[in-house]
């Protein structure tokens, strides 16, 4: 990238981007401002809007969410996969259970929880075609509620969290959404049209997870009513947004490893411990078998649903439920595509893929078989149409009728009440903290005064639509914010790929560095013979580096300064670095750098516990892309200086092939 892209990264920045962060609060203001002041001209507002953006743009909400996943998957079928969302030397961050933990409660916990039991319910009895109460009913119910909570809404979030982890850790642009489309627009996403996705990116987080505490907290409320007889009221549901936004604001200032993990990895538990309560002592068998049915049912027809509008059987069914799903999605995808980047750093694109689209949607339909399946099952039965009732009442008490079947309902049920009031912290201090992020123009550890403002501001957005406007409010939100939005999204793949075919490009033009011998000096074979089995210490490593590497640099740099180019070298203990600027086109890294090693047993067998004297070093080489996985130590100056300018030749044969591409 280009040398504006190293100094974002390298020079110190503010504490906030002034036009996304005071453009997007001003917005945020005016919308709760509108309901407050004029909360029955915003209900029929809500509505008409919900109507309008429905009837005329659903076509275009299930194209996109199409392309989205096709996108993803060929990304992770094609070569590209191989490509890592960091420098190629990187490695993951987080194990893969904290990271499918995380994954999990910052997608969409909060909403299996809603909507887990009251879904399938709903369309059992209500389906979109056909007659209610039916087996085929009960059928197409799992099948149309899979669909919702499928690979699709997963694959909204990969498109996001690929280009950002992407742009971000391989390329070193601020992690926010504007750095997907540097391939497009270049430095004028340091602009206007950057500064205006950012702020739309935020618009689209904020009511997307206003969406989903306002749902959190009705089913809160509902289960201290099932509990502890406490009434379900509007003041009721703002003592509780107004509690659990403090927990979310200590968890966000607690950071990432300290909260958000932790109480992620706790949602898991919980969540598991209740879903396995639910098999054992329901229909445990013919849950299973149902399962196995559903995923079979849904491969079966996930083309077809994908792109059905009901156009020629026209109804408002698909504008309630799938176009909400969509948007919802939608307007959640620069939070939760924001996270997943933020802790994915180090894997591959297919890994990444294969992650986020898989991983948490397995959970997610035996989730919803052991639950949907199961209301189903007792409704038809036991229950004689109580579950059915019940949601029909009132959607946030689905949960809690469904486990009155079964012994230990108190014990369940307060369960229940604890994990949505985790997934409702979970998904508060990880949006409050992806809006930071973005507010302050891409720093990833942003100061905690801004934290506890996004908090704070999450919990009245969510409280103030919640009263004046209910579910419709919080619908029409997700809706309006997720159109726009939608079509950044679509420049954002165009982005991607085109940054992918770029590094692609790259790889070819340069290959890999020779190891063998060094363009323009060979290596004696005796000098790469005694490399091959020495294990030189740290000091012999410094002295290399002091004495043959940095001498080597600084010749080049010498050589260079009478040029136009701005060529610089860096020294620091362990790592020598040469860089050369070439203005709006990517830059050049040279870099010696020295890794310890803990040496083979058949070197030393009388060593077995690691200790320094069982380390050795290396100094080896990496590029702007990262280490490249092999050494240089034993090379003179000449050779170093041949190796520099063997990886710079590469360089300058790449941007031609861009140039003239």
């Amino acid at each position: 990238m280009s040398s504006s892209e190293n100094d974002v990264a390298e020079k110190p920045k503010s504490q906030i981007c002034a036009p996304v962060f005071f453009g997007s609060a001003i917005l945020i203001f005016l919308v709760v401002l509108f309901t407050i002041v004029m909360p029955e001209t915003a209900k029929d507002t809500f509505g008409s809007v919900q109507s309008w953006l429905t009837g005329n743009f659903g076509w275009f909400y299930m194209l996109s969410v199409a392309i989205f996943l096709i996108f993803s998957l060929g990304l992770a079928a094609s070569s590209y996969g191989e490509i890592r969302l960091g420098p190629d030397d990187s490695e993951p961050d987080y194990s893969y259970t904290s990271w499918f933990a995380m994954l999990f409660s910052a997608g969409m916990g909060i909403g299996l929880m809603f909507y887990g039991v009251a879904e399938p319910v709903l369309h059992f009895d209500n389906p979109p075609v056909g007659e209610g109460g039916t087996m085929d009913a009960a059928r197409e119910a799992m099948s149309i509620t899979f669909f919702h909570w499928g690979i699709h809404a997963w694959a909204i979030y990969a498109v996001i969290g690929m280009s950002l982890a992407y742009f971000s850790f391989r390329h070193n642009l601020p992690l926010t959404i504007r750095s997907a489309l540097y391939p497009l627009i270049g430095e004028r996403i340091y602009g206007p049209i950057g500064h205006t996705v950012d702020i739309l990116a935020v618009l689209g987080t904020m009511f997307g997870v206003a969406t989903s505490l306002g749902l959190g907290v009705l089913q809160v409320n509902s289960g201290l009513n099932y509990l502890f007889d406490i009434p379900q009221s509007e003041i009721t549901q703002l003592i509780l947004i107004a509690l659990i936004t403090g927990c979310a604001t200590l968890s966000v200032v607690a950071g990432l490893d300290s909260g958000i993990k932790r109480l992620s990895e706790l949602n898991l538990f919980l969540a598991l411990a209740l879903m396995l309560f639910v098999l054992i002592v329901g229909p445990t068998v013919y849950l299973m078998q149902t399962f196995v049915q559903n995923v079979g049912l849904y491969l079966s027809e996930v083309v077809n649903k994908t792109f059905n509008l009901f156009a020629y059987e026209p109804n408002d069914w698909i504008g309630g439920w799938t176009l909400f799903y969509w948007a919802w999605w939608i307007a959640w995808s620069p939070f939760v595509g924001m996270f997943i980047a933020r802790v994915s750093r180090g894997r591959t694109i297919r890994e990444f893929v294969i992650g986020v689209l898989f991983v948490p949607v397995g959970f997610t339909f035996i989730w919803l078989t052991f639950f949907g399946n199961a209301a189903m099952w007792l409704d038809m039965g036991p229950a004689a149409g109580a579950i059915s009732d019940a949601v029909g009442a009132d959607i946030s008490t689905a949960l809690f009728k469904f486990l009155e079947n079964f012994p230990f309902a108190n014990v369940s049920s307060l369960l229940a009440t604890v994990l949505v009031i985790t997934f409702f912290v979970t998904s508060s201090d990880s949006g409050s903290l992806v809006i930071d992020i973005i507010t302050s123009g891409g720093q990833e550890n942003p100061p905690v005064w801004q934290r506890i403002f996004w908090a704070v501001t999450e919990g009245v957005v969510a409280a103030v639509l919640l009263v004046m406007g209910g579910l419709n409010a919080l619908q029409t939100a997700s809706l309006t914010a997720a159109l726009p939005f939608s079509v950044v999204m679509l420049f954002v793949c165009y982005g991607l790929l085109k940054g992918l075919r770029l590094e692609k490009l790259k790889k070819h033009s340069m290959g890999l560095a020779p190891v063998t011998s060094v363009h323009g000096a060979h290596v004696p074979w005796k000098t790469r013979l005694q490399t091959i089995v020495s294990y030189p210490k740290l000091d012999r490593c410094k002295t290399f580096l002091n004495e043959t590497a940095l001498p080597a640099l600084e010749a080049v740099t010498d050589e260079l300064r009478g040029s136009e180019l701005e060529v610089s070298v860096s020294h620091a203990e362990r790592e020598v670095r040469l860089e050369i600027i070439h203005g709006d086109v990517q830059d050049f890294v040279y870099g010696v750098r020295l890794r310890s090693y803990s040496m083979p047993d058949f070197a030393f067998p009388e060593f077995r516990q690691p200790t320094e004297a069982t380390k050795y070093y290396r100094a080896e080489v990496f590029l702007l892309d990262g280490g490249q996985d092999y050494d240089v130590f034993g090379y003179n100056k000449e050779q170093v200086i041949a190796d520099v300018l063997n990886h710079y030749e590469k360089h300058r044969h790449f941007l031609h092939s861009t140039a003239s591409s």
